[in-house]
């Protein structure tokens, strides 16, 4: 009895014994899988900082390129001597015109000290040029037209071949050549707004006397000449304002005569309603309380005839780009209105 009590108790120790063995294993494979395959806490990132992004500075850029600074043409006050001439060109026999591309013939060859490479600036000379929108007496000089640039291929003794490399009108045989001028665009500025009224500064005063292509209705980047040159101490890049005085630059020659049917006191009513016997459009009367004001009412005229000194009024600004004796070229940067030949400038 006692040796199967003892073998009974063993059998059930062994049993224990193995049942602890596999919940220690199956606890560590717990443990373990556990460890291996869960991932660390992450740290707590802190929020990013927000990225301002600041708008670039433009850069400073030229105000006008080449077809402005070479194509605008002046106003030259000395007499206009010029030898170089175009005299033929190799399509002659079917075209009097000439642009880009084609060759052209020089009365100037070897003898001339004429060299392949040579550049020259095509010009036609217009006669002597005056305004009546100047106060300089004696004429303000010689317009110029600048029509292109060509470049001399071939040199023979007495003539030189040449071809246009750039044109900015038709080229016609007869017209002048003379050496590229060195002109550097002034560079834009930054823009701000025209003030509409503004007091003169005391600077040199001028006029627009001309507009290239003779137009006389004018708006940005487009070329005038002006009557200020260096004897006047203007220069290259200066800058003007455009201005013209209160009531002026109408566009038609007579706007007052409107005011003549509307301001009539009889002729708005109906014979049988009488609605009422002035226009509603009419100015008033000189005197309301004159019972015989009929057709004396106040005229616009009257009124600007007796009104004070009033502000003048900016329509826009101009930078110089070339400067002859008596005038000067420019383009028109910035615009409040339409400008007009006949306005007038003052440097900044």
């Amino acid at each position: 009895m006692r040796t199967s009590n003892y073998a009974f108790l063993t059998l059930w120790a062994s049993v224990l014994l193995f049942a602890c063995g596999v919940l220690s294993a199956a606890s560590g494979q717990t443990i373990s899988g556990s460890s291996t395959n869960s991932a660390p806490p992450q740290q707590q990132q802190k929020p990013a900082r927000p990225t301002v992004v600041l708008p670039e500075e433009q850069s400073a850029r030229p105000v006008a390129g080449d077809t402005e600074l070479y194509c605008a043409g002046f106003i030259q006050s000395e007499p206009v001597v010029i030898d170089l001439e175009i005299v033929g060109g190799e399509k002659e026999e079917s075209s009097r015109v000439f642009s880009t591309g084609d060759y052209l013939f020089i009365n100037a060859g070897a003898q001339q000290g004429m060299r392949v490479g040579q550049s020259f600036s095509i010009v036609r000379p217009r006669t002597p040029f005056d305004s009546k929108f100047t106060q300089k007496k004696g004429g303000l000089g010689v317009f110029v037209q600048e029509l292109g640039q060509l470049r001399v291929t071939e040199v023979k003794d007495r003539v030189s071949i040449a071809q246009v490399t750039n044109a900015c009108e038709m080229i016609f045989l007869g017209d002048l050549l003379r050496s590229v001028p060195r002109r550097v665009a002034p560079l834009t500025r930054p823009e701000v707004a025209l003030p509409h009224f503004s007091d003169p500064n005391g600077k040199q005063q001028g006029r627009i006397v001309l507009a290239r292509d003779g137009q006389e209705m004018l708006s940005r980047n487009q070329i005038v000449y002006i009557d200020l040159g260096s004897e006047d101490r203007i220069k290259s890049g200066d800058y003007l304002t455009v201005f013209r005085p209160m009531g002026t630059g109408n566009l038609l020659i007579n706007v007052e005569n409107e005011e003549i049917a509307r301001n009539s006191s009889r002729g708005f009513e109906s014979d049988l309603r009488q609605g009422g016997k002035y226009s509603i459009q009419a100015k008033r009367p000189k005197d309301s309380n004159d019972p015989g004001f009929f057709n004396r009412p106040l005229t616009t005229k009257e009124i600007k005839g007796r009104r004070p000194p009033l502000p003048r009024k900016v329509v826009g600004e101009i930078v110089v780009l070339n400067v002859q004796g008596r005038t000067a070229t420019a383009i028109i940067t910035q615009v409040a209105q339409e400008i007009h030949t006949g306005d007038y400038v003052e440097l900044q």
